[in-house]
């Protein structure tokens, strides 16, 4: 009888504890694939001439554009101004893009099949979803499957408990 007056008395003796506390538990699958893409820059035709005693005779000359055809380049001619003196003398031509068939791209599947090949050209594949998949069960449980090529899978799971007022 005594411990039971004993347990008794000590639960009513004692003070009432507020406990907040916050439990939460998150899943996420995140699935990404990469998109395919083409960017080009079209090289301009160029001619440079320089030199030093030496005289222009024959100008040099840069052809007509047309599509599917080379710009065209006549050299100039040159003669030495004084004989018997040093000289230089530095000619260059840089044959330009043409007219690209291709002004555009198409992607089919992640795959750019056609591109414009031009003189500076960046080409990125696209991924393949190929099995690619993600889920998250009713019990939390993640489920990830790789895909092809250019393809990202993340699961995450966050578990938080938070005490305080």
């Amino acid at each position: 009888m005594k411990r039971l007056a004993l347990v008794l008395g000590i639960t009513l003796l004692a003070v009432p504890v507020k406990a907040d506390l916050t439990h939460k538990i998150q899943s996420s699958v995140q699935l990404t694939v990469d998109g395919a893409g083409s960017i080009t820059t079209r090289l301009p035709s160029s001619m440079t001439v320089s030199g030093s005693n030496v005289t222009l005779d024959t100008t040099p000359v840069l052809g007509t554009l047309s599509s599917g055809t080379a710009l065209g380049y006549t050299p100039g001619a040159y003669s030495i101004t004084t004989a018997g003196d040093a000289f230089s003398y530095t000619e260059s031509y840089i044959e330009g893009d043409d007219v690209p068939t291709v002004l555009s791209t198409t992607v089919t599947s992640g795959v750019v099949p056609v591109l414009p090949i031009m003189g500076q050209s960046t080409t990125t594949s696209g991924g393949i979803s190929g099995s690619l998949a993600g889920s998250v069960a009713t019990d939390g449980a993640i489920s990830i499957t790789a895909g092809g090529a250019g393809t990202t899978v993340i699961g995450q799971s966050v578990i938080s408990i938070f005490a305080g007022d």
